[in-house]
């Protein structure tokens, strides 16, 4: 068994490289002009949403593998990897043909701004239509780390960044190929990454799948067990963001104010991805622990944990809304772009403490098996604080985009609450899967 520290800086840093694979597009697409930014940080909103949905299975299969594993079984955590491999390619496959075929018909239910709309069409065609590798990268991702192999993802989407980004100069700066070039690189690396983590799974991790198995069918169920309350959270989500941007694309016709959410983003994601990382760590620690038993370890580091995420995430955030000034301008010299930024990244403040709380007890919940409680209050609140809230102060009081991030906050600040009054009340201790 690994400790939370060695778990941690794998995913961390893997989850950095993303980070900054996104923001080395959005400094190359700047050169292109603010529209293609703004267009294509909204188009990669809508495939992140699709790309959540994958994390269904990976985060139902997370569940059931880590349990078996700490109870030393680990064909059981074999067969969740088969099972979730076909379930997302088949889902990854519609989905694909979904974007390809309908791509311009999604950006116009959501009312992207009319100056975006040509960029957006481009990027979100050609990224989506390839939906089925973000598929599957998770899926095999999800079960090296199971395992304790984290380092094997990480080189994969070393790797796979470095070649995105060569790429990136190649179609933008040699073929001058635009948003469509950046488009192809990322379809591109994406590739090269699924295969890394393919190979290294059946290099590293053999199983005793021949004489330690269960039926597919109390596997599947154990799965969709954490992965369908997952995927009707998902659902839900996916309406509640797709109202909350098109409120801010309603904001004003220029796309100024969802173009300051995209920068806000990728400048935010730093401090985003400590939470994330703690969140994956500590779920694989507290899967071995449940599926050992070791109740009373589990609760205390998974608090450990929270505590860690808050402290460094607020931190971190807190010195970006400070040199926002400067952060601001390696993408745009802007001054009113600039000043709008900064003051979302204040409110990203307080944000981030609650995102930080509600991604590790939240995490942990579903690793335990209890996703029903996680989806049901997320579904409450993001209705309320992060539509509602959007609607509220963004356009009815007419604090714009500051006004949508006060709801954004708002929503992650309370689910952080109930979270922890759950994992505080010890409920999770009698969903396990190990009997």
């Amino acid at each position: 068994m690994k400790s939370l520290t060695k778990l941690f800086i794998p995913i961390a840093l893997e989850t950095l490289c993303y980070i900054l694979a996104g923001m080395v597009d959005t400094m190359m697409l700047s050169t292109v002009g603010d529209n293609a930014v703004g267009a294509v940080g909204t188009a990669n909103t809508y495939i992140n949403v699709f790309i959540i949905m994958f994390g269904i299975v990976s985060s139902g299969m997370i569940a059931v593998m880590t349990q078996y594993i700490g109870a030393e079984r680990t064909g059981v955590a074999y067969q969740a990897r088969q099972l979730g491999a076909v379930l997302n390619l088949a889902l990854g496959v519609v989905l694909s043909v979904f974007l390809f075929v309908f791509s311009e018909d999604v950006l116009e239910i959501v009312g992207v701004a009319p100056l975006l709309m040509d960029y957006a069409k481009t990027y979100l065609k050609i990224v989506g239509s390839f939906c089925f590798v973000n598929a599957l990268i998770p899926i095999f991702s999800s079960y090296l780390r199971a395992f304790g192999y984290t380092k094997q993802p990480l080189i994969a989407t070393v790797l796979s960044n470095v070649l995105n980004l060569c790429l990136n100069a190649v179609f933008l700066f040699v073929f001058h190929s635009g948003v469509a070039g950046v488009a192809a690189a990322t379809v591109i690396s994406r590739f090269l990454n699924l295969a890394i983590v393919i190979i290294s799974s059946g290099r590293l991790v053999k199983p005793d799948k021949e004489t330690d198995h269960l039926g597919n069918k109390e596997v599947f169920v154990q799965i969709i067990k954490v992965g369908l309350p997952s995927a009707m959270e998902t659902a839900f989500y996916n309406v509640a963001m797709t109202l909350t941007i098109r409120f801010l694309n309603q904001m004003d016709d220029a796309g100024l104010n969802v173009t300051a959410r995209a920068y806000a983003a990728q400048i935010a994601n730093f401090s985003y991805c400590v939470g994330v990382a703690l969140a994956q760590a500590n779920a694989i620690l507290a899967g071995w622990r449940i599926g050992g038993g070791d109740y009373e370890a589990c609760d205390r580091e998974t608090k450990k944990a929270a505590c860690i995420g808050i402290c460094v995430a607020s931190g971190l955030e807190a010195v970006f809304a400070f040199s926002s000034d400067y952060l601001v301008r390696i993408f745009t010299e802007d001054a009113e772009m600039i000043a709008l930024v900064g003051k979302l990244l204040e409110i990203d403040i307080i944000l981030e403490v609650g995102r930080v709380t509600n991604l590790v007890f939240g995490q942990a919940l579903k690793t335990s098996g209890d996703a029903l409680y996680t989806t049901v209050i997320a579904v409450i609140f993001m209705y309320l604080c992060m539509v509602g809230g959007t609607w509220l102060f963004g356009i009815r009081m007419n604090m714009l985009a500051a006004g949508a991030y006060i709801g954004l906050a708002g929503d992650e600040c309370v689910r952080a609450v109930f979270m922890f009054l759950r994992w505080q009340s010890g409920r999770w201790k009698t969903k396990g899967f190990i009997r």
